[in-house]
C-alpha cells in the first residue's frame, strides 16, 4: 500500500502497518556483523532482541518452527490472504544479492470464465480469465500461465471470437504484472467455463497477482455457476 499520497494518514489509520521481522543481520553500526552467523544464530539473536526490549507493535516477531504439523497449520492461514510459508537453510548464512531461501505458496483450485486468449484465436498462448460482479459485469480476474501443447491445440475449437458487445472491448492488458506493455489479446465469448489453480495473492483491484496453472475444463459448469469477483471462495487446497 502506497502511503506517500496525501491521503497517507487516512490510509494508514484504516490499513495499519505492521515491520514484520524474520532476520537480523546487524543492529547497529557498532555491532558485530551477524551476515556470516548461521541462520539459528542471527534467529536466537532476533528474538533476544524482542525479549529484550518488550517490542509491542507495529514491531513484529514473525513465527518460526521447524516442526512440520506446525507449518501444515500455518497453511490454513491462506484463507486470510496468507502466501504461503517461507524455508530457510537452519545452517545457511546470509548471502548478499542471493536468494538463499525457498517460498511454499499455499494454492487452491476454483473456477473462472475464459473472456479472451493472449497471441491468437488458431494458437492461444495463454488465456485470460474473468468473473461476474454483483451487477452482472464480467471482470478481468487474472491470466494463465503458458498453455500446455495439447491444450492450446484443442481449445480453439472450443471458443468463439466476440463481437462488439464484449464487456472488455477497449481495455487493455499487461504483458506482465507491474509493466505497462501492452499484451495481444483477442476477445472471446465468455461461455467456457475452466477450474484453475491459484495461490492466494491479489493486487489492489482483486485480481490475481501471479498466472494461474489451468487444471481442465468444467463442461459441467455455466457461468452463473462461477463465483463472483473477489469472492474467495475455492474447491480445494493444492
Amino acid at each position: 500500500m502506497n502511503r506517500t499520497t496525501a491521503g497517507a494518514a487516512s490510509m494508514a489509520a484504516q490499513w495499519p502497518a505492521h515491520y514484520v521481522a524474520f532476520d537480523l543481520l546487524r543492529l547497529n553500526g557498532t555491532d558485530p556483523d551477524l551476515t556470516a552467523q548461521p541462520y539459528t544464530a542471527r534467529r536466537a539473536a532476533l528474538e533476544q532482541l524482542f525479549t529484550d526490549h518488550a517490542l509491542p507493535p507495529p514491531w513484529t516477531l514473525c513465527p518460526s518452527t521447524t516442526d512440520p504439523a506446525t507449518a501444515t497449520e500455518w497453511l490454513e492461514w491462506s484463507t486470510v490472504g496468507m502466501e504461503g510459508l517461507v524455508l530457510k537453510n537452519l545452517r545457511g548464512t546470509y548471502r548478499p544479492a542471493a536468494r538463499a531461501w525457498r517460498k511454499y505458496r499455499a494454492a487452491h483450485t476454483t473456477d473462472a470464465i475464459i473472456g479472451a486468449v493472449s497471441r491468437s484465436l488458431t494458437d492461444p498462448a495463454t488465456v485470460l480469465l474473468g468473473r461476474y460482479d454483483p451487477t452482472g459485469r464480467l471482470r478481468y480476474t487474472g491470466r494463465s500461465t503458458v498453455l500446455p501443447r495439447p491444450l492450446a491445440t484443442t481449445l480453439p475449437a472450443r471458443l468463439r471470437p466476440a463481437g462488439e458487445e464484449h464487456p472488455w472491448k477497449g481495455q487493455t492488458f499487461s504483458a506482465a504484472w507491474g509493466t505497462k506493455t501492452a499484451l495481444t489479446v483477442v476477445l472471446v465469448v465468455p461461455e467456457l467455463v475452466v477450474e484453475v489453480r491459484a495461490d492466494v495473492s491479489r493486487d489492489s483491484a482483486g485480481r490475481w497477482r501471479h498466472p494461474v496453472k489451468l487444471v481442465r475444463l468444467r463442461d459441467d459448469l455455466a457461468p452463473a455457476d462461477v463465483p463472483l469477483f473477489g469472492d474467495d471462495t475455492t474447491t480445494s487446497l493444492a
